[in-house]
Parts: structure tokens; C-alpha cells; sequence
């Protein structure tokens, strides 16, 4: 009896799925990527390029600290050598 359930599940033919293909979701895929986009509520370019500017001179303000800390605790350091 067992051996006769162990053939009926070999010898069954094998269902289609209703998965589709592989090209057919690579197409779902871009066409939801694209309506997605159109969702987006982009910045004006005034407002990025305003932005950027602060960002920028923000960093370069920070350099110019880092900069200046790195020469005054290295001349520091340097000058405590002096003493050993």
C-alpha cells in the first residue's frame, strides 16, 4: 500500500504554475519603478542648489577647524617633547 502511494506521487505529472516569467516581472518590476518616480515630490533646483552651497561651506568651515586643531595640538605635543 505504501509502495503504491510512493509511485502515484512520482509518476504525477507536474503542474504549470501560475508564476509568471522571468521577463514578464522584469517588466512589472520598471513599469511600478517608474510610477513610484512620478510619486516624488522633487525640490525645486533653487532650493537644491542652495543647499549644496551650504553644505559645502559647511564642510569647509570644519576643515579649516580640524586644520587648525590638528596644527595647535601638534605643536603642543611637540613642545612637551622638548621638555623629555
Amino acid at each position: 500500500m505504501a509502495d503504491n502511494k510512493e509511485n502515484a506521487k512520482k509518476t504525477a505529472p507536474k503542474q504549470k504554475s501560475n508564476k509568471p516569467s522571468f521577463g514578464e516581472r522584469i517588466k512589472k518590476f520598471f513599469r511600478d519603478y517608474g510610477s513610484e518616480l512620478k510619486k516624488i515630490t522633487w525640490s525645486p533646483a533653487k532650493d537644491v542648489k542652495s543647499n549644496t552651497i551650504v553644505v559645502l561651506v559647511s564642510i569647509a568651515v570644519v576643515c579649516v577647524i580640524i586644520a587648525l586643531l590638528d596644527v595647535t595640538f601638534s605643536g603642543l605635543i611637540s613642545w612637551v617633547g622638548t621638555w623629555y
